[in-house]
């Protein structure tokens, strides 16, 4: 089965895995304009993500939310719309109740609901779809996606990975989001996953200054995507703004790769108490600084909104 483009420059979500306009663009070396966070659009919305599965439980009751947010990230300027398929995986669904064979619909899903507010935004710009690979602590739901060293080897974090990002990879999305990754040793495992899939990854890790959240070193951590030939950008999210400056320094020196930012709005996570406490430190302004290091693809997580996304387009366009 073939596709054809959508009016907005988007393919359908039956299109070949493998597109290659999204690598073709960030090649231009102009930069891309990512979206914010997920769960603060939905949680804006009145929508609880008190659950376990985070905003996954929304592909399930209520897809729509997430069409509609994908939405407003599009429409306030975002080129590049990150799926809600974060904390979705086989295990966390089981836990539900969910067989495998409609946890795998589900993550399909993800990347189709993306798709679905690509063709409804009103722009004329091409607009693409990064499928969400959080890490195994996502799953969790215990705040260990901040820590790492999950007591996993390389291998057992592989198997947990791998049949995910063949399901993702097969919904047909621009790249894969390996996001939020807290160590070296998952960082490993994830590129082994991705092995041979024929979709484009970035590469993310959640970082606190110059180390991974497990306390590596980000220029060992950045090593590990300089010759993997599926990275086409490596970088940082899920951190304070603070922590971006060097970080995007050190990803561009260390791999000679395009780099991705989006960090936190600045205020901090509580995982016992699920909410977040603190003031934002985040400024559009502080982007044309990332820019000019070396960051190619730009946006916000975590309580970073549409309008914190308009004025980085804004700023960069």
């Amino acid at each position: 089965m073939t596709s054809e483009p959508s009016p907005t420059g988007t393919v359908s979500p039956f299109s070949s895995p493998a597109s290659p306009s999204f690598a073709a663009a960030l090649a231009t070396g102009v930069p891309l304009v990512l979206d914010g966070g997920m769960s603060n659009q939905l949680g804006s919305a009145g929508h609880d993500l008190s659950d376990e599965l985070w905003s996954a439980r929304l592909l399930v009751e209520q897809p729509e939310a997430i069409v509609d947010a994908h939405l407003a990230y599009y429409e306030a300027g975002a080129d590049v719309a990150i799926t809600s398929s974060y904390q979705a995986t086989f295990e966390g669904f089981a836990q539900r109740g969910i067989g495998r064979e409609r946890a795998a619909e589900l993550l399909g899903l993800s990347v189709e609901l993306a798709r679905e507010a690509a063709r409804r935004a009103k722009t004329e710009r091409p607009l693409w779809v990064a499928a969400s690979v959080g890490p195994y602590g996502a799953m969790l739901a215990d705040g260990s996606e901040y820590r790492g060293r999950y007591g996993l080897s390389v291998a057992e974090l592989e198997r947990f990975h791998r049949p995910r990002v063949e399901v993702l990879a097969a919904a047909g999305p621009d790249v894969l989001a390996l996001e939020t990754v807290p160590d070296v040793d998952e960082a490993d495992a994830l590129l082994r996953a991705v092995r041979g899939l024929g979709v484009p990854v970035w590469l993310s890790y959640s970082v606190a200054g110059e180390e991974t959240r497990a306390g590596q070193p980000l220029t060992e951590a950045f090593a590990l995507a300089a010759e993997a030939d599926e990275v086409v950008a490596v970088g940082v999210n899920c951190c304070a703004p603070e922590d971006v400056d060097r970080a995007v320094e050190l990803a561009a020196r260390v791999t000679g790769k395009p780099v991705v930012v989006y960090p936190n709005s600045g205020e901090v996570w509580d995982a016992d108490a699920r909410a977040w406490s603190g003031s934002s430190t985040f400024a559009a302004g502080q982007v044309t600084g990332w820019r000019d290091a070396g960051a190619r693809l730009i946006g916000g997580c975590c309580r970073v909104g549409p309008q914190a996304i308009t004025s980085i387009a804004d700023t960069l366009r």
